[in-house]
């Protein structure tokens, strides 16, 4: 059964909730209900532990919720959409160590796909990323940077409608991280990607997004989602002086640590505005 959305909505979430089974069952999370337009940047923080790697879990089709649904163009996710890639945190597992970075690229074009066709595909995506010259180089011969690249590369070659990026940038120093968020900037606007993007990193949802999403503790909900009107194109150095960037970060640094605060078992309250106290 799909769903009605809006014409701008490429994911939907309704009551999504997840309760980890065991002698002691945990809830990560309690309920979420959010959408994600279609070409939007939506980023998504919260206190440590609270359910944001299980939450990309369900909605990538990789786990099951407990309850809710997760819809990605109308259509409920069952298992892994064709249209969705994920790019996770610790690129050097999800590198092939023995293909050459072309040949992790390719690997998740469809064998059917021409040759000159997969050639091009592999040669535009590693140009976009910056490493058009090391399609014949091994994961192993490249820096941790250039190896969380690839993986990018590898998810742009798959052309989804949507790319889920589960802190993708937290393994890498603050230079190198800097450097891969404005060519997320870069990408997304070269390919007009839709981009979900889980970080810790306060700052960083907040450079890099058009909404940030701001968690609660586990059972974790929705305590905020707040509109970034800052102006593109986005710099590391002006973009973070402007005092709506500053405003912005400390409100939300506030948040998380009033929900990091908050006594377990307790559900947050939230304001006029959608802040939780």
């Amino acid at each position: 059964m799909s769903v009605a959305t809006t014409a701008t909505d490429l994911l939907t979430i309704e009551g999504l909730g997840h309760v980890y089974d065991g002698k002691q069952p945990f809830e990560a999370i309690g309920r979420l209900d959010f959408t994600v337009p279609e070409g939007s940047f939506v980023s998504i923080v919260g206190p440590s532990g609270c359910g944001k790697t299980t939450m990309l879990r369900c909605l990538s089709g990789l786990m099951k919720p407990t309850r809710g649904t997760v819809y990605l163009g109308g259509e409920p996710v069952t298992g892994v959409p064709r249209d969705l890639a994920l790019v996770f945190q610790d690129y050097s597992r999800s590198l092939f160590p023995w293909r050459t970075v072309a040949g992790n690229v390719a690997y998740v074009l469809p064998r059917s796909m021409p040759k000159e066709e997969r050639a091009a595909r592999v040669a535009e995506s590693l140009e976009a990323v910056g490493l058009g010259a090391a399609g014949d180089k091994y994961p192993w011969q490249l820096s941790g940077g250039m190896q969380q690249r690839v993986a990018i590369a590898r998810a742009l070659a798959y052309r989804p409608k949507i790319l889920l990026m589960d802190e993708p940038f937290a393994s890498v120093d603050a230079q190198t991280r800097a450097e891969l968020e404005d060519l997320m900037l870069a990408v997304r606007e070269q390919f007009g990607m839709t981009i979900l993007f889980v970080t810790h990193d306060i700052d960083e949802s907040v450079y890099l997004a058009d909404r940030v999403l701001v968690l609660s503790k586990s059972p974790s909900t929705i305590v905020a989602t707040i509109d970034v009107d800052l102006p593109r194109p986005r710099d590391q150095v002006s973009t973070r002086e402007l005092d709506a960037f500053v405003h912005l970060r400390s409100d939300i640094a506030r948040m998380i640590r009033d929900q990091s605060m908050r006594k377990p078992g307790t559900t947050p309250v939230l304001d006029e505005g959608g802040t939780a106290s």
